[in-house]
């Protein structure tokens, strides 16, 4: 456990752990376990809203496995397209790498949202509001990913000082990132979950565009 967390605390100070050739295959069972481990603590927390006793027991339980999931599935629905362009610009050679930051960052990301979890729990105590606690869940994603893409970049300064067409991919990146993390969260929800609607690992009408139902959950909460 203690060589489990201070990888967790090398990973974050951005140090050459993740990205040592040697061992390939053990460094990437360690990445994915802390996708899962530190997804799975702040999905519990995230799914806590309202309480966790009768029906919405479960709640947490759902959300907890939704959060590893939701990252590991927007990451592997981004990667083709974006192997794609590091062949188009010339640098696939490269790619054993920036595969290995990739997952480091979405390592480091669930790591930063299980630091964030006391903090969520707190605005829970302080808050009955379900939509406000919408919102404040996506801020702490939006923190937890700025933190993540602090530490590709560094991962990124070789492959940038080598050629700098990386510098171009790495915004490609984040573009494609966002844009299929956006929906993918939409089509996973609930994550939260309304205490007073039933609980469900999936709603009801799933799909749907998600970028019109934020930016009208964005309007209600700040026009309340």
């Amino acid at each position: 456990m203690t060589s489990f967390l201070l990888h967790a605390d090398d990973l974050l100070r951005g140090g050459p752990w993740a990205m040592r050739p040697d061992r390939p295959r053990r460094v990437l069972l360690h990445l994915f376990a802390f996708v899962v481990l530190f997804g799975v603590f702040y999905g519990a927390v995230m799914g806590s809203f309202g309480g966790v006793a009768g029906r919405r027991a479960l709640q947490p339980v759902y959300s907890g496995l939704k959060v590893p999931l939701l990252l590991l599935v927007t990451f592997g629905l981004s990667l083709p397209s974006f192997f794609v362009l590091n062949t188009i610009l010339g640098v696939r050679s490269d790619f054993r790498y920036v595969l290995r930051g990739l997952i480091a960052t979405q390592a480091a990301l669930t790591i930063v949202l299980a630091a964030l979890a006391p903090v969520t729990a707190f605005w829970y105590a302080s808050s009955a509001d379900y939509e406000s606690a919408l919102m404040f869940n996506a801020l702490m994603f939006l923190v937890a990913s700025v933190a993540a893409q602090f530490l590709l970049r560094r991962w990124y300064r070789p492959l940038v000082a080598k050629n700098p067409r990386h510098r171009t991919l790495l915004r490609a990146w984040l573009i494609i990132y966002a844009f299929v993390g956006i929906q993918m969260g939409w089509t996973f929800r609930p994550f939260v979950g309304h205490p007073q609607a039933e609980t469900r690992f999936f709603r009801q009408e799933a799909w749907g565009n998600a970028y019109v139902h934020v930016a009208e959950i964005f309007w209600n909460a700040i026009t309340r």
